[in-house]
């Protein structure tokens, strides 16, 4: 049983994704599946808390999504200006949405779609991360994003440790799947965990999946997780944006390795709201972005992370 048996105060808010072209990025989250960048973000070093991965140079953060991240789960899509591409592992199994708009988008674009079940459609974004597509219209007072599934090598294990020290609620298993579904609320996005059968391989293009809580609890949540001999990555840290709101996270990583960062909701709600300019800042990162051609002068190539 959860030690937060009735937490309804937490609520997820995004994945981060890394990615290695912006303008192919774009494309699919803006027009492929009709999302609207929230805000954009540009970096000259590396993020205290390793948002961008482990690297030290310029990068930028542009969330996108459905709407705000109050109430929408969104994408954080971190882009580091010397790296072409990533690795991928098997930790990030998928996003779904409803969307029966993105669907035909993708047709209509050409973008590569298979159908793989009954009204569910599989589709890659850049970088080859998975998304499924329910061929359903998008809610129009919910969330079209329903869940992540993430890759665990002991089902029994992660859900322990999701549930009773995180907090979560089990909603659904399923024996012959080796899944769990679990969500802070009945109407919150899910998290599914499912077994791979073996170890969980992060790539180099693992992501990590945020969450907030009242600032008041961090401390609390480190302490739990020194006492139960769990691994934190980063101990409670200030982090500041230019000209925005300073958050306080803390960074943990599950039995898989897979990356949680908690962040205080009172400063995130304000670092988060949305920038109307948002999609224009992205515009004009990506034009004035000279970093291939500066590669292709010097006669080298873009890291493959």
């Amino acid at each position: 049983m959860s030690i937060f048996p009735e937490n309804n105060m937490r609520r997820a808010l995004h994945f981060v994704f890394k990615v290695g072209d912006r303008a192919k990025m774009a494309t699919f989250y803006r027009d492929i599946l009709g999302m609207k960048v929230l805000r954009h973000e540009e970096f000259v070093e590396g993020c205290k808390a390793t948002c961008n991965g482990p690297y030290d140079g310029k990068w930028s953060k542009t969330m996108i999504g459905f709407g705000s991240e109050d109430d929408h789960f969104v994408a954080e899509l971190t882009y580091n200006y010397g790296v072409a591409d990533y690795q991928l592992g098997n930790d990030f199994l998928g996003l779904t949405l409803r969307s029966s708009r993105a669907i035909s988008n993708a047709h209509r674009l050409g973008w590569r779609i298979t159908s793989v079940g009954e009204n569910l459609y599989l589709i890659l974004a850049p970088g080859g991360y998975r998304f499924y597509l329910v061929d359903e219209d998008e809610p129009l007072l919910t969330d079209p994003v329903q869940k992540v599934c993430l890759g665990v090598s002991d089902l029994l294990k992660s859900t322990h440790y999701w549930s009773a020290l995180l907090g979560m609620k089990v909603m659904e298993k399923n024996e012959d799947k080796k899944t769990v579904l679990l969500g802070f609320g009945d109407s919150q996005f899910k998290l599914e965990l499912h077994d791979v059968n073996g170890t969980v391989n992060h790539g180099t293009g693992s992501g990590r999946i945020a969450f907030s809580c009242p600032r008041g609890e961090l401390p609390d949540l480190e302490a739990l997780m020194k006492k139960e001999n769990q691994n934190i990555l980063k101990p409670l840290v200030s982090l500041d944006t230019p000209g925005k709101a300073t958050v306080e996270v803390v960074i943990l990583a599950d039995p898989d390795g897979h990356e949680i960062c908690f962040v205080g909701d009172e400063g995130f709600r304000q670092l988060s709201l949305v920038d109307p300019k948002g999609n224009e800042l992205l515009e004009k990162a990506m034009a004035e972005d000279k970093s291939n051609e500066w590669f292709a002068k010097h006669n080298r190539q873009k890291t493959t992370a």
